[in-house]
């Protein structure tokens, strides 16, 4: 017997494809498009949204049987604000420049809906357990968009990747450069970075003819 019944898994594999956050339920989409012109930084708010995601869902889903009716939405924005405040103290006293960069889209997370989403929709009616997995699968979801959009934005903006420059030098015309090749500006404007989403979704409809809409 695996680790994880066939229904657990799904709870994780789900978001990657065929209910990814972003590119299905269109959802975190101000951070994908404020934050990923630099790939460190998507990281970092992938990691952010892991942390929080995972530990949320498992603290909602402890209460969810204490917790009023009336006053569920307020108990769950302090819970994913105490563990954003934990992020928040943590960049600050060990990734201080990166936090400052970040700067209120650390904050902005407790309004993130993918993160209240799946506290109402999820972790106030289930266990512990698969309340955690579908945490860690949403965030992953949410995450890897992330990080494929700053990937490009970065390589194509800027020549490179979490800082180290990887087509080359552009001022000394070494590596790619040496051949006429300039980093395309637009990349780093928050613009692209939906029009980088765009062609994501693109691509994972046209290999899934079912995440279609029907018009």
């Amino acid at each position: 017997m695996g680790l994880l019944s066939k229904k657990d898994a799904a709870l994780i594999t789900d978001p990657f494809a065929d209910n990814n956050p972003i590119t299905i339920q269109v959802l975190g989409i101000c951070s994908a498009l404020a934050i990923t012109a630099e790939l460190k930084a998507s990281i970092v708010m992938a990691v952010s949204v892991l942390f929080v995601l995972g530990l949320g869902n498992v603290v909602i889903s402890l209460m969810r049987n204490i917790i009023p009716s009336k006053i569920r939405i307020i108990v769950q924005l302090i819970v994913v604000a105490t563990l954003v405040i934990i992020v928040d103290l943590v960049l600050k006293a060990f990734q201080y420049e990166l936090s400052k960069t970040l700067g209120a889209f650390i904050g902005l997370i407790i309004t993130n809906c993918i993160i209240m989403g799946r506290f109402e929709a999820f972790a106030l009616a289930n266990g512990p357990w698969r309340s955690f997995l579908d945490g860690i699968g949403n965030a992953i979801g949410y995450g890897v968009i992330l990080i494929l959009v700053g990937f490009f934005r970065e390589l194509l903006g800027s020549g490179t990747l979490l800082g180290f420059k990887v087509l080359g030098d552009p001022i000394e015309k070494t590596g790619l450069y040496a051949i006429g090749y300039e980093n395309n500006g637009f990349m780093l404007l928050a613009p692209m970075a939906l029009i980088v989403v765009g062609i994501i979704i693109w691509i994972q409809r046209s290999r899934n003819e079912a995440l279609i809409e029907d018009n």
